[in-house]
């Protein structure tokens, strides 16, 4: 039996790694191999979380903060794996309000990552991002550009990998870190740019697009980043960070312009409003690394993009409140 801690995974790619592990078995793994796994959640179920998104997925719910050291005490030991998702993660409410951020992402890592280190977890895996760098206008970042965050996010989220990084080296643990790039798919909470736009044009709202909508991302399905965080689990070494990439880099008119298609609607639905603050130009992530291992996304943007608008559409209970 091996038995898997998920912090942070009723939130929108926790919720869906959870859903991968049973799900998706290695190819010569017996057809039951999920049977032989014991998942454990846990959520502090901030507004961004939701039980509902684990529905009909074998797991034990803990509902808690991983900054709460005494629970992480009686939680953390005898977990195989453990991976870290808990994090606060909307730009713009870093910006409004930067305190909870750095409490979660940084002082949180640091406290999962002690529970861990004292509970001798044998694998431990830092979700992160892309936005750990700043900007980049041409080019990619590899593993071993430095990091330069531009946001209070960002900068809790570099606290975070940094503390990770230390823990690996002082104390010998087995942590790697991911980094991606923006996700999309089911059940992300409708603040970010693609349920936003969807379920506003759904509701035949306008829709608000930045500055000049220039800013320019790479997208990836979240069923892809999964697999990249699992591919990590099981081959990555200590202290190594690895790029999760996507499929699609898009500027973010071209991005609003697929999604008016999508869902029948014309640009007169658009918009344009102030630029946000220290609004980064663009990411890019290199992730040759990861696809040495064997990475390779499976999810065609314009499929994965369909069957959101699809997921959103038939699921206006999940939303619309």
């Amino acid at each position: 039996m091996t038995r898997i801690l998920v912090t942070g995974g009723a939130g929108f790619i926790g919720s869906h790694f959870v859903r991968s592990l049973r799900d998706t078995t290695p190819a010569d793994a017996p057809a039951d191999a999920s049977a032989d796994l014991d998942v454990t959640v846990l959520d502090k179920l901030t507004y961004a979380g939701n039980r509902a998104n684990l529905d009909g997925v074998a797991h034990t719910f803990v509902h808690g903060d991983v900054c709460d050291a005494e629970l992480l005490a009686r939680v953390v030991p005898g977990h195989d794996l453990v991976v870290n998702f808990a994090a606060e993660s909307h730009v713009d409410r870093s910006i409004e309000g930067a305190a909870p951020f750095m409490h979660t992402n940084a002082l949180g890592t640091q406290t999962l990552l002690q529970a861990c280190l004292e509970a001798e977890v044998p694998k431990v895996v830092q979700v992160s991002t892309d936005e750990v760098y700043g900007s980049i206008d041409i080019g990619s970042w590899d593993e071993a550009a430095p990091v330069r965050p531009r946001s209070p996010y960002a900068a809790s989220k570099a606290g975070g990998d940094l503390i990770a990084r230390a823990y690996a080296i002082t104390y010998g643990m087995n942590v790697s870190i991911t980094r991606c790039g923006n996700n999309y798919g089911p059940r992300q909470y409708p603040e970010k740019v693609i349920p936003l736009f969807i379920t506003n044009l759904l509701r035949g709202r306008k829709v608000p697009l930045y500055g000049d909508g220039g800013n320019v991302r790479d997208w990836i399905h979240v069923r892809d980043h999964c697999a990249g965080i699992r591919l990590v689990a099981e081959r990555g070494e200590p202290g190594e960070v690895y790029h999760i990439a996507g499929t699609a880099e898009l500027t973010n008119k071209e991005l609003t312009t697929r999604l008016l298609e999508a869902c029948g609607r014309d640009w007169d639905m658009v918009e344009y409003v102030a630029d946000r603050k220290g609004h980064d130009r663009r990411y890019s992530l290199d992730d040759s690394k990861l696809r040495a291992l064997g990475y390779r996304p499976q999810v065609p943007f314009e499929q994965g993009l369909k069957d959101t608008v699809r997921w959103y559409a038939e699921h206006r209970d999940w939303w619309a409140r």
